[in-house]
């Protein structure tokens, strides 16, 4: 049994290798390879396409010799991409396969699947691997890619795109085709030809580069003012049996480029300069082209053809109107007017394309187009010229007025040089003066290097020359006198005042300024001025030479103002005497001296325990008053009774009540605390005030308001922190009526229109009227009325 399913095997593979393809060869030698394990398939033959009769059509049938036709235990399956999409089906009992629908080759060109023999529905035998070829069918046309064909062709084709074989213009145009058929056979084959053009002149071919692509070509030229658009139809046909084809449409759009040279309207053009003023748009030129507007075959290019002529003229493009504009643009010296001739041609941006001729082949290309134009150039009168045009002079400052400076050689070709005359155009300090004729430059005042008018040194001034043309010109020359410096400034003090931070031992830097220049500035010398021995006891200078010197206390100084003399020298010895402001203060963290608030919010505790003791020394010393002048003087001492309970009205006058001629023998408190009697007080000018009145009482209480905060403080200052240790020696702060308040003072109210209103008096109420009776009862014994 074994040897004829050899012998069966064999004979299959030798019709298979005799009438089908490489790929169901392929596919049958693989079934015979299975074959030795028991596998028996017959011939399965597809091609595309292939109809199916009824529900199914029947391809082939599947055996194994080990499955009997009596076997119900076991069955025949199969598998794959081809079963799943509905292709195939195998009957289970006896191995038939059907084909279930048509197959598209272009879509699955081939199956893979897998047979074997389940019982129990497991795999009884190895199983068998086929893949299934399609045969292709000529059923797919080529087709035209990239639809649809429309393509820009320039009308100079052969410039830009200049590929001439046998007299033959490539243009851009690439037509490709393909086919979805089977590759490398006849259904893929394809040739591509022309069917037909509109219009028909220029005649346009086609050359097939390979099987899917040809370009096509033309002879002659396009001609975008008589036809702009060309329509062309082509066909691609295949070798299949029967052939299948298709067409297509190619529009190709001319566009239109430098054909037509640029021609100027007028032969002649005329235009005036003058010879040393350039001028811009001296003339128009015109030309017309019959290129489409404002493209580079259209827009004009104008050139001088004596190239010389572009150093003092220039001509350039209106975008807009395509005008040439010509401009002068650097004036050249004449002796007289004259007529300049210029020769201006024009072409454009993009080159000349001409159509070579039919009969020739040749291109003849048309002259240049160019015009003259005549530019009538105007003699001027030129302005008279320094040489040079910048002078430097070097002199020293503060030198004696008097001195003079020449001009510089001055030329003028049109003038005679007497009739110039010189005016002095800049001298911002009034330094100098200049002859109208000569030019010569003369200073009338020392001048100062040291001037805000003097940059760096240098001072500049400015003459000017001035002709006698028609209209006058003139020409300027700067003068630099560049100044020497001298030692004529002292020394002086950067600012008047400087802060001393602490005491004992601290320095203060004085800064100094000079003016000049070293070497006649600093390094200074710094000493202490005056003949005031102390000065040295209470300061010295460290250092004492430097650009600022130091000025450092010797022992301790309370806080307040010091003036300090101080001599300063430059290093030629120039010296000058100052006076600088030192303020002694605790600057604390900062390096200036903290502002002084009002004595009601600035005061600490210290300063309110100050109050108490300098409180209690001013009763003290009145106790001792008191005890000294003993009862007669106290007599003598109005005191400030209210004298609002002993009048009807009350007037601010002057004095207040009665003047007292006595004079108190009160002890004043000087400004370091100490008592101060009469003759001391009068020594030192202070003036006693009446005594028996208000206005005495408060001026005391004014001298005691300005001398108590003084003292005070200064008992605040030698009041140590660490002494105060018991709780009532800790000083309070209080706030005193009237002062550091938001309210306004009641001294600032005015009064005084108010007026004199006495209508009150008219009606004082019954007990007035009862005391007024008595007053003026009569006294029986000398008739005199109370």
């Amino acid at each position: 049994m074994r040897t004829f399913s050899l012998l069966l095997l064999v004979a299959l593979a030798a019709l298979a290798e005799s009438g089908h393809g490489k790929h169901m060869r392929r596919a049958k030698r693989e079934l015979l390879l299975r074959s030795k394990r028991r596998w028996v398939l017959s011939t399965i033959e597809l091609t595309e396409e292939e109809p199916v009769v009824g529900e199914r059509t029947l391809i082939s049938q599947m055996f194994n010799d080990q499955k009997k036709e009596d076997d119900h235990d076991s069955k025949f399956h199969l598998s794959g991409k081809g079963v799943d999409d509905g292709f195939f089906r195998i009957n289970e009992k006896n191995g038939e396969v059907y084909l279930l629908k048509k197959i598209d080759r272009e879509t699955t060109p081939h199956f893979e699947m897998k047979f074997e023999i389940l019982m129990k529905g497991l795999s009884a035998d190895d199983p068998l691997t086929i893949i299934v070829d399609i045969e292709d069918i000529n059923d797919n046309a080529p087709i035209f890619k990239n639809l649809p064909l429309i393509f820009n062709v320039k009308e100079n084709t052969e410039g830009e795109y200049a590929v001439v074989h046998d007299s033959l213009r490539i243009l851009p145009v690439v037509l490709e085709v393909s086919d979805e058929d089977q590759e490398d056979t006849p259904n893929t084959k394809v040739t591509i030809t022309m069917v037909k053009q509109e219009p028909a002149e220029p005649k346009i071919e086609l050359k097939q580069l390979s099987n899917t692509k040809a370009q096509l070509t033309f002879k002659g030229c396009f001609d975008y003012d008589k036809i702009k658009t060309y329509k062309v139809t082509v066909k691609a046909e295949d070798h299949g049996k029967p052939a299948l084809s298709s067409t297509a449409v190619v529009t190709l759009n001319v566009v239109d480029t430098n054909t037509h040279p640029a021609k100027f309207k007028n032969k002649k053009f005329y235009g005036e300069v003058y010879e040393s003023q350039p001028k811009k748009d001296v003339l128009r030129v015109e030309v017309e082209d019959k290129d489409t507007p404002h493209t580079p075959g259209w827009r004009a290019k104008y050139f001088f053809l004596d190239k010389k002529e572009e150093e003092y003229f220039q001509i350039e493009t209106d975008p807009e109107t395509n005008e040439g504009i010509l401009n002068f643009i650097k004036g050249k010296d004449y002796e007289r007017t004259i007529n300049i001739t210029l020769e201006i041609g024009v072409e454009n941006e993009e080159p000349l394309f001409v159509c070579a001729d039919k009969s020739t082949g040749k291109v003849t290309l048309p002259t240049k187009n160019k015009i003259n134009v005549t530019i009538k150039m105007f003699e001027v009168n030129d302005a008279p010229q320094f040489d040079p045009e910048k002078v430097d002079v070097y002199l020293k400052e503060e030198e004696e007025p008097g001195k003079w400076w020449l001009p510089p050689k001055v030329t003028d070709p049109d003038s005679d040089l007497k009739n110039i005359r010189f005016v002095l155009l800049e001298d911002p300090a009034g330094w100098l003066t200049i002859d109208p004729i000569s030019g010569k430059v003369t200073s009338v005042k020392k001048m100062d290097r040291e001037s805000p008018f003097v940059e760096k040194g240098i001072y500049k001034a400015v003459i000017c020359a001035i002709d006698d043309g028609e209209p006058p010109a003139n020409r300027t020359c700067l003068l630099l006198f560049h100044l020497g410096d001298v030692n004529d400034n002292k020394p002086k003090l950067a600012s008047k005042s400087v802060i001393l931070c602490g005491n004992k031992g601290k320095k203060a830097m004085v800064p100094v300024i000079d003016p000049d220049d070293p070497p006649y500035s600093g390094p200074f010398a710094f000493c202490l001025g005056g003949d005031d021995e102390n000065l040295k006891t209470q300061w010295k200078l460290d250092p004492d030479v430097g650009m600022e010197g130091g000025l450092v206390s010797l022992k301790p100084l309370a806080y307040g103002n010091y003036s300090v003399p101080l001599k300063i020298e430059d290093q030629q010895g120039m010296g000058a005497q100052d006076t600088v402001n030192v303020i002694v203060c605790d600057c604390g963290e900062a390096d200036v001296c903290p502002a002084r608030g009002p004595l009601s919010t600035s005061l600490g505790a210290a300063g309110v325990g100050s109050i108490f003791l300098g409180l209690l020394i001013f009763l003290l010393l009145l106790l001792v008053f008191i005890c000294k002048c003993g009862e007669g003087a106290m007599k003598r001492i109005t005191l400030p009774y209210d004298e609002g309970s002993q009048t009807l009205m009350k007037f601010n006058e002057e004095g207040g009540g009665a003047a007292s001629t006595a004079m108190p023998t009160m002890p004043w408190l000087s400004s370091n605390g100490e008592t101060v009697t009469d003759s001391q007080k009068l020594a030192s000018g202070q003036v006693p005030m009446k005594g028996g009145s208000t206005s005495y009482m408060q001026s005391f209480s004014m001298r005691s308001n300005i001398l108590l905060p003084g003292l005070i403080e200064r008992k605040v200052q030698l009041v140590d922190g660490d002494i105060i240790d018991h709780p009532m020696q800790q000083p309070f702060e209080y706030a005193y009526e009237g002062q550091s308040s938001e309210c306004q003072s009641l001294d600032k109210l005015s009064l005084s229109n108010l007026g004199d209103e006495t209508e009150f008096l008219n009606d004082l109420g019954p007990k007035f009227m009862t005391f007024g009776n008595i007053g003026h009862q009569t006294a029986p014994d000398n008739n005199t009325q109370i």
